[in-house]
């Protein structure tokens, strides 16, 4: 039997020293060398008659993840918070794959009232939804709650996704639940006891990076709690990382960062390939992994800082007692 491409020792090494450099792993060159070994792309036909939902799918990742799906077959519904936004991502799909077939759909998944009645709705006339995507981001430059009391960052990164996961599990069943996170979730620890970033507030040091990486570590271990509590019900769940992208999120976040490394920055194509890859691909993937670049990788750039049981057991019972969901606490 053949060895895979990528399980050859030097194709391992360069990629393992590639992901801990950065710069090589996260911009465009980790797609432009990676591609010589990374497990090949779905089927062209892979996801035909099949349904995808996509957050936060009127531009960048989204609208990049909604292309790739709707050329691979799917009917493609996007959620996003400007009804113009969406009309014009409809027309550039449209346009940009012939006979794609997309229902734009306005909802704010940060609000969670409205998320959990748009999930109902969408439930009750779609039969089967192969993939949800949670691709909706905020990055808000100062510390803002929304009308249900939950800090904005934490309430659409977090708990908006765990309500529209558990309210559209049973027509998940079978397909697959995709994280759009960050590697800037490296940069932080869970921090179970402020899940709300509250002392932030107290304190006047509020950062709008700091609360998107707070929460996109956060995004991380509830993929995990994902995977183990909602496996019995046919569901899998994974996150992954983009990479650095000229997308809003970094061009409008970190300014300075996007202008140095523009050369380097991937392009929402190169971005949104992995979130593709696990929606459709029909390659052994597991469940609860962490992607970047069509491979699992580690949670933690080093094994330090790393969640304790207690923590992750604190966080997930806030999680559910926050969103009203969930029937059990799993532990990881």
């Amino acid at each position: 039997m053949n060895t895979p491409k990528a399980d050859l020792p030097a194709a391992r090494a360069l990629d393992w020293f590639m992901d801990k450099s950065l710069v090589l792993g996260y911009t465009k060159i980790g797609p432009m060398v990676r591609r010589h070994w990374w497990p090949p792309d779905p089927a062209p036909d892979a996801l035909v008659g099949e349904h995808v939902l996509v957050t936060g799918g009127s531009g960048g990742l989204g609208l990049a993840a909604a292309r790739g799906m709707a050329r691979l077959g799917a009917t493609v519904h996007l959620t996003g918070r400007d009804e113009k936004r969406l009309s014009q991502a409809q027309e550039r799909l449209e346009r940009d794959v012939p006979g794609a077939l997309v229902e734009p759909v306005v909802a704010d998944i940060s609000n969670l009232a409205e998320t959990r009645e748009f999930a109902r709705a969408f439930a009750a006339r779609i039969p089967r939804l192969r993939a949800l995507v949670h691709n909706a981001g905020v990055m808000p430059p100062e510390r803002v709650t929304t009308d249900e009391g939950h800090e904005l960052a934490l309430a659409t990164h977090v708990l908006g996704p765990q309500v529209l996961t558990y309210e559209l599990a049973d027509i998940l069943a079978g397909g697959r639940v995709v994280v759009v996170t960050s590697g800037g979730a490296y940069g932080q620890r869970l921090d179970a006891d402020d899940p709300e970033y509250t002392r932030a507030e107290r304190s006047g040091t509020y950062s709008g990076v700091t609360a998107y990486a707070r929460t996109k570590r956060m995004q991380l271990v509830l993929t995990g709690q994902w995977a183990a509590d909602l496996a019995g019900r046919g569901v899998v769940a994974h996150a992954m990382h983009p990479g650095w992208a000229d997308t809003p999120g970094v061009t409008d976040g970190l300014p300075r960062f996007a202008k140095v490394m523009a050369p380097l920055l991937r392009d929402d194509e190169g971005g949104a390939d992995t979130a593709v890859w696990l929606a459709a691909t029909d390659e052994p993937i597991g469940n609860g992994g962490f992607w970047n670049d069509r491979r699992r990788r580690a949670t933690h750039y080093a094994p330090i800082g790393v969640e304790s049981a207690a923590e992750v057991h604190r966080f997930w019972a806030f999680v559910c007692g926050a969103t009203g969901t969930a029937d059990t606490v799993a532990t990881s």
